[in-house]
């Protein structure tokens, strides 16, 4: 049987990146290791023969550890939660794993411990997190401010068309300031995603000591343009959505209904459908011009459900939206490799912007008609023409069995033969 040589063994230990330290039975310490000089970056000499409350936060902590060494089965822990303390007095968040010495009697006279910096590792799985809620609060959160800004749209419509000069100054006041608590809500948002994406978990002094996530928003989150109000636009377009007919899909009802309003309010005639399968039976029995979807949906993703209308329907305009800050499972990007008519990110969407795009949507679509109209002349024009030159040519002579042309072998006038003969006869 093999056997560990000794020094080889307390080399190895010492070179461990691990801390390693071991305590006599007054809890002194008595053995510090390479790995625990580099981690904790006090010396040997200024550690070794001090307690070991010296590289714990508290008394109370390095207690702690040895009631629960005491409490285990054999007198072993392992990967137990604490803190340790370096020299400059900052906190080590630790994973320990260690064991009681006993002697030949069975008497307790000291311990071995063996702790690992498991900061980064508890970086990642609280960026992990971090990166779920982000997710869950863009939809959760997004879906109603949605609601809220289409609201606040029609709101302002309706208080332009009712009140004074005076009195529409102070009322529009107060809608920019839910228009700006909106914008702060929203960038609460953005700033947790993107400490996800960057990597870098941030947080800032709460009470007592603890800790919190810096999810204030930034100088260029403050600075985003507000959402426009959106009865100023007809001076310009004079209700260019009017009678445009469109299909609204989102699985959230409040979504659907304000979107709805919305639209209704430029004049359009809309459809709503709450679920895929709904939409798809509309598109198939009414007239519609463009179909604004979510991404997220029951019974298919956005990407399927595109692909169902342009299974059917290739030439209609689809425009997907989404709550989500990104396009997390590729739905819009695979979308635009087959021809995606437009995508909204980040609700809530801009309601200015959306009848720029609904605009955009049906001048295109226009656009494409007209030319299939012009098109569709000119082929008839080239068939007329076509059909006038053949009437004027001379129909061609039909061969004969043998493959040769009947004009070919016409009887000449008189073979010079026969008028030789006559000519003889009378002579």
């Amino acid at each position: 049987m093999l056997t560990l040589d000794q020094n080889y063994l307390q080399r190895l230990i010492e070179s461990s990146p691990d801390i390693v330290i071991a305590v006599n039975r007054d809890g002194t310490i008595i053995y510090y290791n390479d790995g625990a000089r580099r981690n904790l970056r006090y010396s040997s000499a200024e550690i070794i023969g001090q307690k070991i409350d010296r590289i714990y936060p508290s008394i109370d902590e390095a207690r702690r550890v040895m009631k629960a060494m005491r409490a285990a089965e054999g007198g072993r822990i392992s990967n137990f939660d604490t803190v340790l303390r370096d020299k400059d007095n900052q906190q080590i968040v630790c994973a320990i794993s260690g064991s009681i010495i006993y002697d030949e009697q069975g008497e307790e006279i000291g311990s071995i411990g063996f702790a690992r910096d498991i900061r980064r590792l508890r970086q990642r799985e609280q960026l992990a997190t971090c990166g779920e809620i982000a997710v869950s609060l863009a939809h959760e959160i997004n879906n109603p401010l949605e609601t809220i800004t289409n609201n606040i749209d029609l709101l302002a419509r309706c208080v332009e068309a009712r009140l004074s000069d005076a009195e529409l100054v102070v009322e529009t006041e107060r809608l920019d300031s839910i228009r700006a608590g909106i914008g702060r809500v929203q960038a609460i948002v953005r700033r947790l995603d993107e400490m996800t994406r960057k990597g870098v978990y941030e947080t800032r002094d709460y009470l007592q000591g603890k800790k919190m996530a810096d999810l204030a928003p930034r100088d260029s989150d403050s600075k985003a343009a507000p959402h426009t109000n959106g009865s100023t636009t007809h001076a310009h377009d004079d209700w260019a959505l009017s009678g445009m007919s469109v299909l609204v899909l989102d699985d959230d009802v409040s979504v659907v209904s304000s979107l709805a309003d919305v639209l209704r309010a430029e004049r359009c005639v809309v459809h709503t459908a709450t679920r895929p399968s709904a939409a798809l039976g509309i598109l198939r029995n009414m007239k519609v011009d463009a179909v604004i979807s979510d991404v997220v949906m029951p019974e298919m993703d956005g990407y399927e459900f595109y692909m169902a209308v342009k299974e059917e329907m290739p030439d209609l305009p689809v425009i997907l939206m989404t709550a989500y800050y990104y396009d997390k499972d590729h739905i819009i990007k695979r979308s635009r490799l087959r021809g995606l008519e437009a995508a909204l990110f980040k609700k809530p969407v801009n309601p200015a912007k959306l009848r720029a795009v609904l605009l955009q949507s049906r001048h295109k679509s226009q656009a494409a008609k007209v030319a299939a109209c012009a098109a569709a002349k000119t082929a008839v024009a080239d068939a007329a023409a076509l059909s006038r030159t053949s009437e004027t040519q001379p129909p061609s002579a039909a061969p004969d069995s043998d493959g040769a042309n009947a004009a070919a072998v016409t009887p000449t006038a008189v073979p010079p033969l026969a008028s030789t003969t006559a000519a003889n006869t009378r002579g």
